[in-house]
């Protein structure tokens, strides 16, 4: 088998599939803090064909290498075994987004995946291969963390389309609990003299009740920001290799 230098395209899909999760990621985050399940699901849904595409273009690419062992030595194996792992995980991803299935059962597939992923940097490191060995494990790394962290992101993110109420002002507050105050107003007023006021009496009490400021619980914009960050920094080591890369690749080509 001829070789065939298409490394540079594989770091091309890397570094869009990245900044592609990452931008998916704030927009997610930024309807979720304004209490709005819609947005999130119209922010899955319409990212789902691109983040398909990807995984459908790196599985078939990497399912392609494996069988054809196009790259000399060991190459094959550190680059094509971790690269069907990204592929799948992609590919499955977008399937899930298109579908509204749950998405934490592609960031358990992810989790699994990343650690893989960075085992297998970490010993092509120590074995010295590539010829930037260093610059590779930083890749593996890179991208296996953000696997990692991509699992209790898709839980956070199941969790809200699960519970969000869009009418409701605060997250995850019982409607017992965000109807006291006015039950505990109206109590106290029973126990006064009453005087006859008229019918606006009604609109001014509730007008007096203070609205309750929307938020989300502290955990879900510590996950969420940690994994557009991870994500962030995958990105920015795929777009550092593919510079180390590209140079030759399209100065030698086969």
């Amino acid at each position: 088998m001829a070789f065939v230098d298409f490394l540079a395209f594989v770091e091309v899909t890397l570094l869009i599939g990245a900044a592609l999760l990452g931008y998916v990621g704030v927009l997610a985050y930024l309807s979720m803090r304004k209490n709005d399940p819609t947005g999130v699901k119209n922010v899955l849904k319409g990212a789902a064909i691109p983040v398909g595409s990807v995984g459908l273009i790196a599985t078939t690419l990497g399912v392609w290498g494996e069988m054809a062992w196009p790259l000399p030595g060991s190459y094959n194996i550190l680059f094509f075994d971790t690269y069907v792992l990204f592929g799948a995980a992609f590919l499955v991803l977008g399937i899930s987004m298109a579908f509204s299935l749950k998405l934490h059962y592609t960031g358990f597939f992810s989790l699994l995946s990343g650690g893989v992923v960075i085992a297998y940097g970490w010993n092509g490191y120590v074995a010295g291969m590539t010829k930037d060995p260093f610059d590779t494990l930083l890749l593996y790394a890179g991208f296996g963390l953000a696997a990692i962290m991509a699992f209790p992101a898709t839980i956070i993110v199941d969790h809200f389309l699960s519970h969000a109420n869009p009418t409701s002002n605060v997250f995850g507050t019982p409607t017992s609990l965000a109807r006291r105050a006015p039950a505990f107003r109206a109590s106290a007023r029973a126990a006064q003299p009453v005087v006859p006021t008229g019918g606006s009496e009604t609109s001014s009490t509730e007008s007096d009740i203070p609205p309750i400021k929307f938020r989300l619980p502290l955990y879900f914009p510590i996950t969420v920001i940690a994994f557009v960050v991870v994500v962030g920094l995958a990105a920015i080591a795929a777009l550092w290799y593919l510079d180390l890369t590209l140079p030759a690749h399209l100065a030698f080509a086969p």
